[in-house]
């Protein structure tokens, strides 16, 4: 028992040095480097905006950044949005909506074509959801407003209804917005007259008008017993035969 307690009273205190030696340590920590190296700078803020970089971000639009990249308008939306103080609204389609294409219908696009189709799917302008509910139809696109490329947008309550003559979508989402570019999701490919309508023959040239012709003199009674006599006279003279009365006949309508 006398044995137990002194083995007590010995570990007591060499605990207790043993924890105040740790302690010590812990709060001492790891020596300073002799040698400091430079301070890291602050991350870095934002890139430049990449709109082939926000859309593979978000997902679902592989076909829409491959024609962006195909046709290099992903380089004129980089330089515009960069290097200008433009605003940009963009209507992006989705995979599934390029599915809903007459097979081949993309592919047989020429190269001008198919960048005329990009353009019409961007605003020259930074929309909200509630700036579409301001705008006036027809809706000028990147593409232009002529006759060929009409796209009319209108609101009913929170939906944003699209149509180009062609096809008929609405906004389905929001992939972006900051205060220079939003992009929009839509499930059909915006298809304009000018490219995917079939073009209408010219008109025909109207025929040209016909000539009125002249109208014929009508003889004089004069010309006509003149004319009939110098029958007469040929018939007879050709005969071999003469008259006097036919003579004087004739010198009588002569004079007349």
């Amino acid at each position: 028992m006398m044995k137990q307690q002194i083995q007590s009273l010995f570990s007591l205190p060499l605990l207790f040095i043993l924890l105040s030696h740790c302690t010590g340590i812990s709060a001492q920590g790891p020596a300073a480097s002799p040698k400091a190296g430079p301070i890291a700078d602050a991350p870095a803020p934002p890139g430049p905006t990449n709109v082939t970089k926000i859309l593979e971000k978000s997902g679902g639009f592989d076909l829409f950044i491959r024609l962006l990249k195909t046709t290099q308008v992903d380089g004129q939306l980089y330089s515009q949005l960069n290097n200008s103080d433009s605003k940009l609204t963009i209507l992006a389609p989705t995979d599934s909506a390029f599915s809903k294409l007459k097979s081949g219908s993309l592919n047989s696009l020429s190269d001008s074509q198919k960048d005329q189709l990009l353009q019409f799917h961007l605003i020259p302008d930074f929309l909200t959801m509630s700036n579409f509910q301001t705008l006036s139809n027809p809706v000028r696109t990147q593409a232009g407003d002529q006759f060929e490329f009409p796209l009319n947008i209108t609101t009913s309550g929170n939906s944003v209804n699209i149509t180009t003559g062609l096809v008929n979508t609405s906004i389905s989402g929001t992939v972006y917005t900051d205060n220079q570019l939003a992009i929009y999701q839509v499930d059909s490919v915006l298809q304009p007259y000018g490219i995917f309508a079939p073009k209408p023959l010219p008109p025909s040239p109207a025929p040209a008008p016909e000539k009125a012709k002249p109208k014929k003199k009508a003889s004089s009674p004069v010309a006509a017993v003149k004319s009939a006599a110098g029958s007469v006279v040929c018939d007879l003279s050709r005969n071999g035969l003469a008259s006097i009365g036919v003579a004087v006949v004739f010198a009588a309508v002569m004079f007349l």
